[in-house]
């Protein structure tokens, strides 16, 4: 598994292979699956393929974190459950309430020229009205 790396700053970089094991759920965070992907990659893990449809492997600089959904998509729920494309209600395991921080702040703070300033999201879906530099 290849996953990335959020470092001191809170920059994103694609590093090494680490390991998932021993993680369990420290938080969570509301953000589109469209988001996560624009920051992370397209999910780099195959942890659980029965209770999770989408998951990264993150290092952060207090330890391993993993952002993934959790018995709400189609692997898990069949026909009544979501496309990852449209959960918004995203897990933060880690061995550590740390991690959870360092997530958020890799997520939130992440900005690509497209984006609004304000609420991150793409210019032509932001209803802030305002000129995306």
């Amino acid at each position: 598994m290849r996953n990335i790396t959020i470092d001191w700053n809170g920059q994103v970089a694609k590093r090494a292979d680490y390991a998932l094991s021993g993680t369990s759920l420290q938080g969570s965070v509301y953000v589109s699956y469209k988001r996560l992907v624009a920051v992370f990659g397209k999910p780099n893990s195959t942890h659980d393929e029965y209770k999770i449809d989408a998951e990264w492997a993150i290092n952060t600089p207090v330890g391993i974190a993993s952002i993934y959904n959790y018995k709400d998509g189609k692997n898990y729920r069949g026909e009544k459950g979501m496309p990852v494309e449209q959960i918004v209600d995203w897990h933060i395991g880690g061995h550590n309430r740390e991690v959870v921080e360092w997530v958020k702040k890799a997520v939130f703070n992440h900005k690509t020229s497209d984006e609004c300033p304000e609420c991150n999201l793409q210019a032509n879906e932001c209803e802030c009205r305002l000129e995306v530099l």
